[in-house]
């Protein structure tokens, strides 16, 4: 069946419009503008602040070892919240926790921008954590309800824009604005997308209500939260501190074990703060293991590439996020290429051809730092960007065809805080690689990166192995299921609604 073959009514979800513009746009289309928005303003903040905390600095006369806590309060609200989600869109309703969090994400970023102190723009930067641990989660969980299965990987073009060009963006709208004004510009940039955003949101966005969350898991979310924002701490600050640091250890130690307490107490716990059985589901589980290398991987590149443009090649941040933009456009390219060769390829196919693309292709960027013409990185980062892609469109999609609607809300918290993870890994790998293979006085510096690169491209061969288990039948009998005439009996209503 072609992704993009329309699903009988019957089968479509079907959420509660909001009123006044509700009635005019489609569900699909306000829930795409307003994920599609907020998940770039989110992903973006994430690189675009670490170009402005130099000239923040010099602002606030604070040095660079102060400056952490501007991106680890941010870091930390994220984490803690991002395990909540779920509940709050099951509890509140998708729209009113969609429309809140941007609301605060976008309140805090004017905020960032009037701050006096360097402890003022910490706290504001925890509030917007707090929004941006939420919007991810619940926009994706609206993504997978508003669209059926058979049309949700033509959704994917606009759901990878957000992830494809953010990260590329970021540094080089970040330098600009910093040097053509100054740093309050990296926090009011997101004011105009966020306002449109709310206000297209307040007059179109559906509401998808969930199966309901009686009473809050007080324990699982302090060991869901806690756990997370203590591995993400101790992941951040590893490659300044060292990994032998009592304050990285520490808080690894103490968010292993919080996330490791956590797995039992919610598969016994009445109502879980997050339902760990959506792990059961095979495909969910398989592509799971295959984002987080491939994730760890490509954030890790995307943060040492433009470094050795900077260190060994002598680019300034704004030429350096120009050098990287390449792999936005391979990402682009990938999520219009996934729905033609879906049904013909298969999702494992394709998600072994992008992590085994992706793996030759970082060995290739190893080789490249000897010396090679700039021009010959541009076309690399490109296939970067496409090899990626492919696994990600694919994998993302693979991963809820079977995956029951009341589950999606905890199935996409669990993905998120895998993904955040897996950022947070793979830039810690290769920071602290960048960090101890530093060559003596002498050298041309590009010896750690020719290292680096290939751990890296290790990452992508292992998830290239992972995708071999998954299975192109599976996904085949849900797209085929999809396409049945549902049972409508009260029985068979109940039984959808509760899940299996």
């Amino acid at each position: 069946m072609a992704p993009g073959r329309p699903v009988r009514a019957e089968h479509a979800t079907s959420p509660v419009l909001a009123p006044r513009l509700g009635h005019w746009v489609s569900a699909k289309i306000a829930v795409c503008g307003v994920f599609v928005a907020a998940n770039f303003m989110a992903i973006m903040d994430t690189t675009i602040v670490n170009v402005s905390l130099p000239a923040i600095g010099r602002d606030f006369g604070v040095d660079p070892s102060g400056l952490s806590s501007v991106n680890v309060g941010y870091l930390v609200a994220l984490a803690v919240f991002i395990p909540v989600s779920g509940w709050l869109g099951n509890r509140f309703g998708t729209r009113r926790t969609a429309l809140t969090a941007l609301l605060l994400f976008t309140g805090a970023s004017g905020l960032c921008a009037t701050a006096g102190t360097i402890e003022a723009l910490t706290a504001y930067r925890v509030l917007q954590g707090v929004g941006g641990g939420l919007l991810a989660p619940v926009g994706m969980t609206m993504m997978l309800r508003a669209f059926p299965v058979a049309e949700r990987l033509r959704a994917q073009q606009y759901v990878m824009l957000p992830t494809a060009v953010a990260p590329a963006l970021g540094p080089v709208l970040g330098g600009w604005l910093v040097d053509a004004a100054s740093w309050h510009w990296v926090f009011l940039v997101n004011l105009p997308v966020g306002v449109l955003a709310l206000l297209f949101g307040l007059g179109t966005l559906p509401d998808f209500p969930g199966p309901g969350s009686p009473r809050f898991d007080v324990p699982g979310f302090v060991l869901a939260g806690g756990g997370l924002a203590a591995v993400l701490y101790a992941l951040t600050t590893a490659p300044d501190r060292g990994w032998g640091s009592g304050a990285v250890l520490g808080p690894l130690a103490g968010g292993v074990v919080f996330l490791t307490v956590l797995v039992p107490w919610e598969l016994r716990a009445r109502h879980p703060m997050i339902d760990l059985r959506v792990v059961e589901d095979q495909l969910f589980r398989t592509t799971q293991l295959v984002l987080l290398p491939t994730g760890a991987a490509f954030m890790g590149v995307l943060y040492l590439y433009p470094q050795f443009l900077h260190t060994v090649r002598g680019y300034d941040a704004l030429h350096s996020g120009m050098a990287t933009s390449p792999e936005a456009l391979g990402m682009l390219t990938a999520s219009q290429i996934v729905p033609r060769l879906h049904d013909r390829v298969g999702p494992r196919r394709l998600m072994v051809a992008g992590g085994a693309g992706a793996a030759l292709i970082i060995v290739g960027l190893a080789v490249l730092t000897a010396g090679s013409h700039p021009l010959a990185l541009y076309p690399a980062m490109y296939l970067l960007g496409m090899s990626v892609g492919l696994l990600f469109a694919s994998a993302q999609n693979a991963a809820f065809v079977t995956m029951p609607t009341p589950r999606t809300a905890d199935a996409t918290t669990l993905l998120n805080m895998q993904r955040q993870t897996a950022g947070a890994f793979g830039v810690a790998l290769a920071g602290t690689l960048a960090a101890s293979l530093a060559e003596p006085t002498g050298g041309d510096g590009a010896f750690p990166y020719r290292v680096a690169f290939p751990v890296l491209a290790a990452l992508c061969a292992g998830a290239s192995l992972l995708a071999l288990r998954v299975s192109d039948r599976r996904v085949q009998e849900a797209y085929a299921k999809a396409d049945e005439p549902a049972d409508d009996t009260p029985g068979a209503r109940s039984e959808r609604a509760a899940g299996p």
